[in-house]
């Protein structure tokens, strides 16, 4: 990979449009602005020229600028990535906006490793392979935002996975994360098997993911909850050395402490999974009972969370017993809880619109520094 690099792209509603790349891009764009191109807001230079005549001689002194300035001039095989991006998604059940991210540096898209959330190809290009641009659609109801990259070492496809989405926090390495696809260079291909194929596969990630955060908090609160009980009935440390003076009423404390701060993961997540679960459907059906008393726990200490977000001050006691009861009844009835979920299935997504015609959207500005 040259050090200064120019890259350029036809696009349909700009024309000839550029991309610095390198570990000395700016070489690059001094030699775009040189040339006559000129930078938009997403970092992207193109030529103004309409006249195809016009637009050739501004090529053509481009190259000579670029030799000055020792950047190397290639052309892309496909079409601008924003053309590209627009289409599919114009194409996508709900509504998308797109944006175009330019890593102009190389270092610049190491940002991307801890957020792309993928155990496919994506995840291995992004790692080692140059990926001077890219592009991403974000869904607006559900946050889901993907990332669109031109395959590395292939002429027309293109890599489709995601960024972790929230509430969770760095995706790299998560074993749940779903598998990137590759697409093809047809729109409507493309966009069926995003809904086909990785939209229902990035769901079902999501939905054992949820899963997984929400046992695992549940677990570190019962194992907590059954050192502290322990504790309790033998008036003694874990190292059964007795308890000092006072030393109940700090370990009651510290540890409800603890059980809402892992609670709070519980409250992230479970309103999702409980939607999903359908009792009927499943082989318990006698499970109804015990999850609309979670929904009702569950209300309960987003109530609090809600009261503590507003500035509404709770003493350590008032906190432990409003939030308590909510966290025992979960204890309580994880089993069902669980089982119910792992046993439903995200909601789908709603039909591909076939028939549906690109939307028009702004250019896309770039994404900051991850």
């Amino acid at each position: 990979m040259a050090d200064a690099q120019i890259i350029l792209a036809y696009s349909r509603d700009a024309g000839i449009v550029a991309i610095a790349s390198g570990t000395k891009y700016q070489a690059a764009q001094g030699a775009l602005q040189d040339s006559g191109f000129h930078r938009d807001a997403a970092g992207v230079y193109r030529l103004q020229a309409e006249d195809p005549d016009a637009s050739r001689t501004t090529v053509t002194g481009l190259v000579r600028s670029a030799k000055a300035y020792g950047v190397t001039v290639t052309t892309s095989t496909r079409r601008f990535i924003d053309d590209t991006v627009r289409d599919i998604a114009g194409l996508l059940p709900g509504n998308w906006e797109t944006q175009v991210e330019l890593y102009c540096h190389p270092v610049w898209q190491e940002d991307l490793v801890p957020w792309l959330w993928d155990s496919g190809e994506l995840g291995r290009a992004v790692q080692s392979d140059r990926i001077p641009y890219a592009a991403t659609l974000t869904e607006s109801a559900s946050g889901t935002t993907l990332l669109l990259v031109e395959r590395p070492g292939h002429q027309l496809d293109y890599l489709v996975g995601a960024f972790t989405p929230e509430p969770f926090d760095e995706g790299y390495g998560e074993p749940h994360a779903p598998r990137s696809i590759v697409l093809p260079p047809f729109p409507g291909r493309a966009a069926r098997a995003i809904t086909d194929w990785y939209l229902p596969a990035y769901d079902r990630a999501v939905h054992a993911r949820r899963i997984a955060a929400a046992a695992g908090a549940l677990d570190r609160i019962r194992t907590e909850h059954d050192t502290w009980s322990a504790m309790v009935a033998s008036n003694r440390y874990s190292d059964a050395t007795p308890l000092d003076i006072d030393a109940l009423g700090a370990a009651t404390a510290q540890f409800l402490d603890g059980a809402w701060r892992d609670f709070l993961t519980v409250v992230d997540h479970a309103p999702a999974l409980l939607d999903r679960c359908s009792p009927a459907a499943a082989p318990w059906p006698e499970d109804t009972d015990a999850l609309a008393r979670l929904a009702d726990a569950l209300g309960d200490a987003q109530a609090v969370r809600e009261e503590l977000a507003r500035g509404t001050s709770l003493t350590r006691p008032e906190l432990g017993a409003r939030t308590w009861p909510a966290i025992a009844s979960w204890l309580t009835h994880s089993e069902p809880f669980l089982r119910q979920a792992r046993a439903a299935t995200p909601h789908p997504r709603s039909a591909l619109a076939v028939a549906a015609p690109p939307r028009i959207l702004p250019p896309g500005r770039p994404a900051p520094r991850r």
